[in-house]
Protein backbone atom coordinates (compact mmCIF):
# COMPACT_ATOMS: atom_id res chain seq x y z
CA UNK A 1 0.00 0.00 0.00
CA UNK A 2 0.82 3.42 -0.61
CA UNK A 3 2.33 5.26 2.54
CA UNK A 4 2.04 9.17 2.84
CA UNK A 5 3.92 11.02 5.26
CA UNK A 6 2.31 14.14 6.19
CA UNK A 7 1.35 16.32 8.71
CA UNK A 8 -2.53 16.28 9.02
CA UNK A 9 -3.04 20.39 8.83
CA UNK A 10 -0.66 20.46 6.09
CA UNK A 11 -2.45 21.85 3.09
CA UNK A 12 -0.07 20.59 0.71
CA UNK A 13 -0.23 17.27 1.97
CA UNK A 14 -4.01 17.70 1.66
CA UNK A 15 -3.68 18.47 -1.89
CA UNK A 16 -2.14 15.21 -2.15
CA UNK A 17 -4.84 13.38 0.03
CA UNK A 18 -7.10 15.09 -2.66
CA UNK A 19 -5.29 13.52 -5.53
CA UNK A 20 -5.12 10.16 -4.08
CA UNK A 21 -8.65 10.07 -3.40
CA UNK A 22 -9.36 11.15 -7.38
CA UNK A 23 -7.24 8.42 -8.22
CA UNK A 24 -8.68 5.91 -6.22
CA UNK A 25 -5.53 4.64 -4.54
CA UNK A 26 -5.45 3.28 -1.18
CA UNK A 27 -3.19 4.45 0.90
CA UNK A 28 -1.88 4.99 4.74
CA UNK A 29 -1.50 7.84 6.52
CA UNK A 30 1.92 8.24 8.58
CA UNK A 31 1.65 11.51 10.69
CA UNK A 32 5.08 12.99 11.18
CA UNK A 33 6.05 14.40 14.55
CA UNK A 34 7.59 18.09 13.90
CA UNK A 35 10.84 18.55 14.92
CA UNK A 36 12.32 14.73 15.62
CA UNK A 37 10.07 13.24 12.88
CA UNK A 38 11.31 15.54 10.41
CA UNK A 39 14.80 14.24 10.98
CA UNK A 40 13.81 10.72 9.90
CA UNK A 41 11.86 12.01 7.22
CA UNK A 42 15.51 13.31 6.04
CA UNK A 43 16.89 10.14 6.25
CA UNK A 44 13.93 8.72 4.06
CA UNK A 45 14.06 11.55 1.31
CA UNK A 46 16.69 13.50 2.02
CA UNK A 47 14.92 16.57 2.44
CA UNK A 48 12.75 17.73 5.87
CA UNK A 49 9.77 18.73 4.35
CA UNK A 50 5.97 16.93 3.72
CA UNK A 51 4.60 15.38 2.32
CA UNK A 52 6.51 12.62 1.01
CA UNK A 53 4.78 9.42 -0.65
CA UNK A 54 6.40 5.94 -0.52
CA UNK A 55 5.37 3.27 -2.95
CA UNK A 56 7.65 0.78 -2.21
CA UNK A 57 11.21 1.48 -2.64
CA UNK A 58 10.42 4.65 -4.38
CA UNK A 59 9.93 7.68 -2.35
CA UNK A 60 8.69 10.91 -4.13
CA UNK A 61 9.11 14.55 -1.77
CA UNK A 62 7.31 17.57 -3.30
CA UNK A 63 3.47 17.46 -3.72
CA UNK A 64 4.15 18.83 -7.74
CA UNK A 65 6.27 15.98 -7.75
CA UNK A 66 4.01 13.45 -6.44
CA UNK A 67 1.70 14.66 -8.87
CA UNK A 68 3.74 13.95 -12.00
CA UNK A 69 4.81 10.40 -10.48
CA UNK A 70 1.02 9.53 -9.72
CA UNK A 71 0.37 10.20 -13.59
CA UNK A 72 3.50 8.18 -14.53
CA UNK A 73 2.90 5.14 -12.57
CA UNK A 74 -0.88 5.34 -12.08
CA UNK A 75 -2.80 6.72 -15.75
CA UNK A 76 -6.56 6.38 -14.96
CA UNK A 77 -7.89 9.54 -14.10
CA UNK A 78 -5.07 11.82 -15.50
CA UNK A 79 -4.20 14.78 -13.10
CA UNK A 80 -2.80 16.79 -15.93
CA UNK A 81 -4.15 17.45 -19.14
CA UNK A 82 -1.94 16.05 -22.53
CA UNK A 83 -3.10 18.79 -24.67
CA UNK A 84 -1.00 21.93 -24.82
CA UNK A 85 -3.52 24.48 -24.06
CA UNK A 86 -5.34 22.89 -20.89
CA UNK A 87 -1.87 21.42 -19.86
CA UNK A 88 -0.30 24.41 -19.68
CA UNK A 89 -3.00 26.24 -17.96
CA UNK A 90 -3.00 24.07 -15.68
CA UNK A 91 0.69 23.86 -14.58
CA UNK A 92 0.50 27.76 -13.88
CA UNK A 93 -2.36 27.62 -11.71
CA UNK A 94 -1.27 25.01 -9.74
CA UNK A 95 2.30 26.78 -9.23
CA UNK A 96 0.22 30.31 -8.94
CA UNK A 97 -1.94 28.44 -5.97
CA UNK A 98 1.48 26.32 -4.25
CA UNK A 99 3.30 29.88 -4.24
CA UNK A 100 0.01 32.14 -3.34
CA UNK A 101 -2.37 30.30 -1.29
CA UNK A 102 -0.18 28.17 0.13
CA UNK A 103 2.01 30.86 1.60
CA UNK A 104 -0.11 33.85 2.19
CA UNK A 105 -3.39 31.84 3.97
CA UNK A 106 -0.65 30.60 7.06
CA UNK A 107 0.07 34.15 7.47
CA UNK A 108 -3.48 35.15 7.52
CA UNK A 109 -4.18 32.00 9.60
CA UNK A 110 -1.86 33.42 12.38
CA UNK A 111 -3.74 36.76 11.81
CA UNK A 112 -6.93 35.16 12.84
CA UNK A 113 -5.63 32.89 15.82
CA UNK A 114 -4.66 36.39 16.81
CA UNK A 115 -8.23 37.90 16.50
CA UNK A 116 -10.36 35.44 17.74
CA UNK A 117 -9.94 33.46 20.82
CA UNK A 118 -12.78 30.83 20.12
CA UNK A 119 -10.66 29.93 16.94
CA UNK A 120 -7.77 30.18 18.38
CA UNK A 121 -8.85 27.43 20.59
CA UNK A 122 -10.64 24.96 18.39
CA UNK A 123 -7.08 24.79 16.34
CA UNK A 124 -5.49 22.63 19.37
CA UNK A 125 -6.61 18.85 19.11
CA UNK A 126 -8.83 17.70 20.81
CA UNK A 127 -6.52 15.79 23.40
CA UNK A 128 -5.44 19.15 24.51
CA UNK A 129 -5.46 19.46 28.36
CA UNK A 130 -8.06 21.82 29.18
CA UNK A 131 -5.51 24.03 31.19
CA UNK A 132 -3.80 24.42 27.86
CA UNK A 133 -6.72 25.67 26.23
CA UNK A 134 -7.27 28.12 28.99
CA UNK A 135 -4.00 28.87 28.76
CA UNK A 136 -4.01 29.93 24.55
CA UNK A 137 -6.90 31.20 24.70
CA UNK A 138 -6.14 34.30 27.28
CA UNK A 139 -2.78 34.82 25.55
CA UNK A 140 -3.53 38.70 25.04
CA UNK A 141 -3.56 39.53 20.97
CA UNK A 142 -0.97 42.07 21.02
CA UNK A 143 1.66 39.33 22.63
CA UNK A 144 0.27 37.02 19.67
CA UNK A 145 0.82 39.93 17.43
CA UNK A 146 4.39 40.48 18.51
CA UNK A 147 5.43 36.79 17.88
CA UNK A 148 4.72 37.28 14.80
CA UNK A 149 7.51 39.14 13.73
CA UNK A 150 9.37 36.47 14.74
CA UNK A 151 7.60 33.76 11.92
CA UNK A 152 7.28 36.10 9.19
CA UNK A 153 3.48 37.04 10.37
CA UNK A 154 3.80 40.92 11.38
CA UNK A 155 0.71 42.42 11.33
CA UNK A 156 1.63 44.34 8.30
CA UNK A 157 2.42 40.93 6.55
CA UNK A 158 -0.62 39.60 8.31
CA UNK A 159 -2.92 42.08 6.39
CA UNK A 160 -0.76 42.16 2.95
CA UNK A 161 -1.36 38.37 2.82
CA UNK A 162 -5.33 38.80 3.95
CA UNK A 163 -5.75 41.46 1.26
CA UNK A 164 -4.00 39.63 -1.31
CA UNK A 165 -6.48 36.37 -0.54
CA UNK A 166 -9.14 38.53 -1.00
CA UNK A 167 -8.54 38.95 -4.67
CA UNK A 168 -7.08 35.70 -5.51
CA UNK A 169 -10.53 34.34 -3.82
CA UNK A 170 -12.09 36.99 -5.84
CA UNK A 171 -10.84 36.18 -8.69
CA UNK A 172 -11.90 32.21 -8.84
CA UNK A 173 -15.21 33.07 -7.28
CA UNK A 174 -15.88 34.66 -10.64
CA UNK A 175 -13.92 31.95 -12.57
CA UNK A 176 -16.25 29.12 -10.87
CA UNK A 177 -19.20 31.09 -11.28
CA UNK A 178 -20.32 29.15 -14.46
CA UNK A 179 -17.92 26.55 -14.80
CA UNK A 180 -17.38 23.11 -12.95
CA UNK A 181 -13.55 22.65 -12.58
CA UNK A 182 -10.59 25.35 -12.92
CA UNK A 183 -9.39 24.17 -16.45
CA UNK A 184 -11.80 22.18 -18.79
CA UNK A 185 -14.64 20.14 -17.98
CA UNK A 186 -12.75 17.50 -15.76
CA UNK A 187 -11.09 17.65 -12.35
CA UNK A 188 -7.34 18.63 -12.77
CA UNK A 189 -4.22 19.20 -10.46
CA UNK A 190 -5.25 22.94 -10.46
CA UNK A 191 -8.74 21.75 -9.20
CA UNK A 192 -6.39 19.57 -6.26
CA UNK A 193 -3.97 22.49 -5.49
CA UNK A 194 -5.99 25.29 -5.15
CA UNK A 195 -8.90 23.64 -3.44
CA UNK A 196 -6.28 21.42 -1.12
CA UNK A 197 -4.28 24.79 -0.32
CA UNK A 198 -7.33 26.79 1.14
CA UNK A 199 -7.74 24.63 3.76
CA UNK A 200 -6.57 26.81 6.41
CA UNK A 201 -8.61 29.92 4.76
CA UNK A 202 -11.52 27.54 5.91
CA UNK A 203 -11.48 24.09 7.05
CA UNK A 204 -13.66 21.85 5.48
CA UNK A 205 -16.93 20.57 6.73
CA UNK A 206 -17.24 16.99 6.04
CA UNK A 207 -15.36 14.13 7.71
CA UNK A 208 -12.37 14.88 5.64
CA UNK A 209 -9.44 15.80 7.94
CA UNK A 210 -8.68 14.40 11.66
CA UNK A 211 -9.82 17.68 13.69
CA UNK A 212 -12.07 18.79 16.05
CA UNK A 213 -15.29 18.61 15.14
CA UNK A 214 -15.66 22.48 16.32
CA UNK A 215 -12.81 23.62 13.67
CA UNK A 216 -14.92 22.18 10.50
CA UNK A 217 -16.85 24.48 8.47
CA UNK A 218 -14.38 27.62 10.90
CA UNK A 219 -11.99 29.43 8.82
CA UNK A 220 -10.06 33.01 8.95
CA UNK A 221 -12.37 35.54 9.86
CA UNK A 222 -13.32 38.35 6.88
CA UNK A 223 -12.30 35.52 4.23
CA UNK A 224 -14.03 32.11 5.01
CA UNK A 225 -17.35 33.97 6.39
CA UNK A 226 -17.59 36.28 3.31
CA UNK A 227 -20.51 35.66 1.10
CA UNK A 228 -18.40 37.30 -2.11
CA UNK A 229 -16.83 34.03 -1.78
CA UNK A 230 -19.56 31.82 -1.84
CA UNK A 231 -18.90 30.56 -5.23
CA UNK A 232 -15.88 29.34 -4.35
CA UNK A 233 -16.20 27.77 -1.44
CA UNK A 234 -19.83 25.76 -2.30
CA UNK A 235 -17.26 24.70 -5.69
CA UNK A 236 -15.13 23.41 -3.06
CA UNK A 237 -17.59 21.68 -0.76
CA UNK A 238 -18.85 19.52 -4.16
CA UNK A 239 -15.41 18.75 -5.21
CA UNK A 240 -14.98 17.33 -1.74
CA UNK A 241 -18.18 15.48 -1.87
CA UNK A 242 -17.42 14.91 -5.08
CA UNK A 243 -13.91 13.17 -4.70
CA UNK A 244 -12.69 12.89 -1.45
CA UNK A 245 -12.89 10.57 0.89
CA UNK A 246 -13.58 10.23 4.56
CA UNK A 247 -10.62 10.71 6.75
CA UNK A 248 -9.07 7.63 8.44
CA UNK A 249 -7.16 8.22 11.70
CA UNK A 250 -5.15 5.16 11.05
CA UNK A 251 -1.43 5.77 11.14
CA UNK A 252 1.81 3.61 11.76
CA UNK A 253 4.20 4.29 14.90
CA UNK A 254 7.59 3.53 14.05
CA UNK A 255 11.63 3.69 16.08
CA UNK A 256 13.35 2.37 12.67
CA UNK A 257 16.05 4.60 11.37
CA UNK A 258 14.22 4.61 8.00
CA UNK A 259 10.64 5.77 8.69
CA UNK A 260 9.42 8.88 10.66
CA UNK A 261 8.11 8.92 14.07
CA UNK A 262 4.19 8.31 13.82
CA UNK A 263 1.67 10.32 16.19
CA UNK A 264 -1.69 9.49 16.70
CA UNK A 265 -4.35 12.44 15.44
CA UNK A 266 -7.88 12.31 17.57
Amino acid sequence: MLELYQFEMSQYSEKVRLMLDYKGLAYRKIEVTPGIGQIDVYRLSGQRQVPVLKDGTTVIADSTAIAFYLDRQYPDRPLIPTEPYPRGLCLMMEEWADESIGVKSRKALFGGLSQDQNFRTAVLPTSTPDIVKTIVGSVPSDILKMLGFGVGASPDEVKAAQDALRQDLEALSLILLDKPYLVGDRPTLADFAVAGLSILIKFPSGPYLDIPDNLKGKGIPGLADNPLYDSFFNWRDRLYADYRQASSTATRTSSSADAPTSIQID
